[in-house]
């Protein structure tokens, strides 16, 4: 891969990895509710799960896609609907109280898991499968693969970060409630490209 396209690659997974989506969200949420801490499981995850959606989408489930389209309405019906039933439970995500624990963040395999259902993250890996990868073979998908996981890590934890931060500003239930319902609407507004592709 040339130093240009390199650079071209950069600009792309940080411009897509930083911006508002459904992992951002979820990140933003489990930063508030639980902490930086304990969400970084879910960072790793996001991480590590999204670079290996890349690689494999680079390595074949691409053309699968081109071969067979209807296998993209099937995805896209089963990420709406998964998307929806998050959104549902950050809806109704309880204020933690003094003493009980109040719910879990998602584990590094959820949320690695958590990849293969987000629009967002398809958009990104088919992206630049194909606007970067070229006829480069397994070093250039690689590369790319290798990119995004690089890039993702400082751009979502950026999310879980200022979770943490507004987190003491949350500690009213009505304020966390309002919080919460908030999200579970950015994550369903989230969804408006999907459904429009």
């Amino acid at each position: 891969m040339t130093p240009d396209l390199l650079l071209a690659l950069l600009g792309f997974t940080f411009a897509t990895s930083v911006t508002p989506g459904p992992n951002n969200m979820m990140l933003l949420a489990s930063g508030v509710n639980f902490g930086l801490r304990r969400t970084v499981p879910h960072i790793l995850g996001v991480c590590t799960g999204h670079a290996f959606l890349v690689l494999m989408t680079g390595l074949g489930l691409s053309g699968l896609f081109r071969a067979v389209p209807q296998a993209i309405v099937v995805l896209k019906v089963v990420s709406v609907i998964y998307m929806l039933w998050l959104a549902w439970k950050i809806a109704h995500a309880a204020a933690p109280r003094p003493g009980v624990a109040g719910g879990k963040p998602f584990t590094y395999l959820q949320a690695a898991a958590f990849q293969w259902v987000n629009p967002k993250a398809w958009a990104m890996a088919m992206g630049a499968i194909s606007a970067y990868a070229g006829d480069g073979g397994f070093g250039a998908v690689l590369t790319i693969a290798v990119v995004f996981a690089a890039v993702n890590l400082p751009s979502v934890s950026l999310w879980a970060a200022l979770g943490e931060v507004v987190r003491h500003w949350l500690q009213s239930p009505a304020r966390l409630r309002a919080f919460n319902w908030t999200m579970a609407a950015l994550l369903v507004v989230s969804l408006i490209p999907v459904l429009r592709i």
